[in-house]
């Protein structure tokens, strides 16, 4: 999806964000949470909650084996899940939506079958100094077993990717596979992955795009896309821990051997042979995460019904607010793109204060950031840094709790001048 400038849209968000119990309450006497850290993880509505205590109280068994009614209906509702996710991302079919523990299995599980079965000595794999560690180990990995060549295109000091190297990458190097973020998690900036996949597939390669950042934050469509892979998880979008997605087109899903060997995977099995079962199921080895897929559909029902632009406009919104305020912060740098080109992400760095110590203060005053690499080490030495500190903002967050950041802010200030 294409950057764009934030439209607000007039929605009840309050009503909105009561709607999260976690966020009610003090985490000292006379301190109330204020939760920044929706990148590393999201909160959970009550209607996702609710939906998995549900399953447990009324539906709970095994699935896709058991012929009684509690196991046909808890197959029911795990295979929902499954064509409500394809419906959410546009997939032609729900057998393009294979289900994972988080995003980082599903590109593992990509590096372990199509790499496995494709790549080969001398073959280049092109990604982005902004990835996340989990899409560059899996494929550094790969590379050292294989003989790979690993190319990256770097990040202007705006924090943009640099398109004409990556132009160049692509023309000179001819890489097998393209594997891109379509929102930085630290940087917070949304990349033209429309216009990425379409110049790689002209060159030959496939694309893989993580959707973790992207996903929770604005309407994201595989066909419009015309990724091959995209990766995501739930647990930034409102969902449980536990379970992630891997859309996959179906062609190249049918090509691609099993990842994990045990039940549900297998067709038939002999004591030398096996033969595997059709998609997505041949990559579902043993009991998955039932529950969770079922929490992942109550969640997406609750973004739906939101909206996913409304979504997005009213965290670009609270991401523009917020860089006005964090400008007033002497000393401070906030690194990326202006709000219109990011998602609501505010990384940022204090000439007085280490990320570490800035996290620590801005806890006594209950607001919850993260500060650290963010997974995304090469990206930090791109910028000279150790570590950021990092408030990331979602549906459920304010004007007001920007107010307190920028608040608590101050007495890092008086504490380190």
């Amino acid at each position: 999806m294409n950057p764009r400038a934030a439209t607000p849209v007039l929605l009840d968000w309050q009503g909105i964000r009561e709607q999260f119990p976690i966020l009610d309450q003090e985490v000292r006497p006379g301190v109330r949470l204020v939760y920044l850290d929706s990148a590393a993880t999201s909160q959970k509505p009550e209607a996702v909650i609710e939906a998995m205590n549900r399953f447990y109280r009324k539906t709970n068994a095994n699935i896709h084996r058991g012929v009684h009614h509690l196991a046909e209906e808890a197959t029911a509702e795990y295979e929902q899940a499954r064509m409500r996710v394809a419906a959410f991302i546009g997939a032609e079919q729900p057998q393009e939506i294979v289900f994972t523990r988080n995003t980082t299995e599903s590109i593992n599980l990509v590096m372990q079958t199509w790499g496995r079965a494709n790549l080969h000595s001398g073959d280049t794999i092109l990604l982005t100094v902004m990835e996340h560690h989990s899409n560059i180990v899996p494929w550094q990995m790969l590379a050292s077993e294989r003989g790979l060549q690993l190319e990256f295109v770097p990040v202007t000091e705006e924090g943009r990717l640099d398109l004409p190297s990556m132009e160049r990458l692509l023309e000179e190097k001819r890489p097998a596979l393209v594997a891109v973020t379509q929102m930085s998690n630290v940087l917070g900036t949304i990349n033209p992955v429309e216009e990425i996949v379409r110049r790689a597939h002209q060159v030959g390669a496939l694309v893989l795009v993580d959707g973790a950042q992207s996903v929770p934050h604005m309407a994201v469509n595989v066909r419009s896309l015309e990724a091959d892979f995209l990766a995501f998880s739930g647990h930034k979008m409102c969902g449980p821990t536990g379970i992630g997605v891997l859309y996959g087109k179906r062609a190249l899903l049918e090509a691609m051997p099993p990842f994990l060997g045990g039940g549900d995977m297998i067709r038939r099995v002999r004591l030398r042979e096996f033969e595997a079962n059709e998609v997505p199921h041949k990559f579902e080895a043993g009991t998955p995460a039932i529950a969770e897929a079922i929490g992942l559909k109550a969640a997406i029902d609750f973004l739906d019904g939101i909206g996913m632009d409304a979504i997005q406009s009213h965290e670009q919104e609270i991401a523009a607010y917020a860089l006005d305020r964090l400008s007033e912060v002497p000393g401070l740098r906030v690194y990326g793109p202006p709000a219109a080109e990011r998602g609501g992400v505010a990384s940022f760095s204090m000439k007085s204060a280490h990320p570490h110590d800035i996290a620590q203060v801005l806890d006594r005053y209950g607001v919850a950031v993260r500060a650290g690499h963010h997974c995304a080490m090469p990206l930090h030495e791109r910028y000279g840094l150790a570590a950021t500190t990092r408030a990331s903002f979602y549906l459920y967050n304010t004007r007001a709790e920007v107010d307190l950041l920028v608040e608590a802010l101050g007495k890092v200030l008086e504490l380190f001048a």
